[in-house]
């Protein structure tokens, strides 16, 4: 048992420092490029995470799960920036210098207002599974990034097609991540310093989600996610739970959204596209629906994938005479690979051992 538990805690160890190293090895090379991608792949693992509440868990299929991405984004975009202030002279009078919220506080406000909207949502599909589900909840995402997209006018709020600019970085202990940190010889790179910064909410994230899997809500959610009719039929309320689900799984949503708009310092509604929320539900498919590692593994591929492939693209866009442009062959490779990987691991790259059995039989 000691050397089992030995062994546990020496791989963690080795692999924690090894996270931790990634970013400077790869800012060591001279480009931020991949320190990047790999801030945007952690943040769709965060994303994954949440809709797997939802999805891998509670067993309800969302297609709209990016709306509450937006709606977390948006939230910190607002009271984040001097958009409000510049838009209401009202405001202008109250804060002269704009509007700029602290920002666990705005986190905290956006994972609330997240669960709420998802709440909002799950109400008027609790009766709905399956395929049904699925239209209504593809239907609330649409309905959420149009009216971020025609909400400039009569009244200016999300600034339309325009976006929101000039949205806050994130202060740390007063380390403010937007800007270098020099420490001796070497400089820390915004980039690498939002990495650790997603990285800390990833990892807590897999915290949070183990420990719902293993609770008593957990063990409900999968329940219903099996066989509800049977699941009512042991007492379960079932409306709550699936409620609870929506707002759980909403409130990871808002989260990611907040830190989206803080690293990018730009929202718009083209980001909330329903190829997004689709992107997110591939990533909980492939790498294995309800096991978390699996949702990691599937949400780091399928962030990843698309940079990889833009080395093969250009060279097979000149073997085509430049027909094909290098995105649309980005595109076809990563459409191929994942359904090459559904067919010949249905069950997903890592699913959990109980899926795997009963698929296999």
């Amino acid at each position: 048992m000691m050397n089992t538990k030995t062994g546990k805690l020496i791989v963690w160890t080795i692999g924690l420092i090894a996270l931790l190293a990634l970013p400077i090895i790869l800012q060591s090379t001279g480009s931020n490029s991949w320190v990047r991608i790999l801030d945007i792949a952690l943040m769709y693992v965060l994303l994954a995470l949440g809709l797997n509440i939802v999805v891998g868990y509670a067993g309800l299929l969302d297609l709209g799960y990016i709306a509450f991405f937006a709606v977390g984004a948006y939230v910190f975009a607002l009271l984040g920036s001097p958009h409000l202030a510049d838009t209401f002279p009202a405001i202008k009078a109250m804060f002269p210098n704009g509007l700029h919220y602290n920002i666990w506080l705005v986190m905290i406000l956006a994972a609330v207002v997240a669960g709420v909207v998802g709440m909002i949502l799950g109400a008027p599909t609790l009766k709905l599974r399956g395929d049904y589900l699925a239209i209504i909840t593809l239907g609330f995402g649409e309905i959420v990034r149009i009216f971020l997209l025609n909400m400039d006018r009569p009244v200016n709020i999300t600034n339309g097609p325009k976006g929101i600019s000039q949205i806050d970085t994130i202060s740390v202990f007063g380390l403010d991540l937007g800007k270098r940190l020099t420490i001796g010889d070497y400089t820390f790179q915004p980039v690498t310093l939002y990495y650790y910064l997603f990285l800390f909410f990833v990892m807590l994230a897999i915290v949070i989600s183990y420990r719902l899997q293993d609770s008593r809500i957990g063990r409900a959610w999968m329940a219903i996610r099996e066989d509800e009719i049977a699941a009512k039929a042991m007492g379960l309320n079932t409306r709550n739970l699936k409620l609870l689900a929506f707002g759980m799984g909403a409130s990871f949503g808002g989260v990611s959204g907040v830190l989206f708009a803080s690293f990018q310092r730009f929202v718009s509604p083209e980001s909330f596209s329903l190829m997004e929320s689709v992107m997110v539900v591939a990533m909980v498919v492939l790498g294995g629906i309800g096991h978390i590692p699996g949702v990691v593994l599937g949400a780091l591929l399928l962030a990843g994938l698309p940079e990889l492939l833009r080395h093969v693209a250009h060279p097979l866009t000149e073997l085509t005479g430049g027909r094909l442009a290098p995105e649309i062959l980005r595109q076809l490779l990563i459409a191929l690979a994942m359904v090459v990987i559904m067919l010949l691991r249905p069950q997903g790259l890592w699913p959990t051992p109980e899926h795997g059995k009963s698929l296999s039989k």
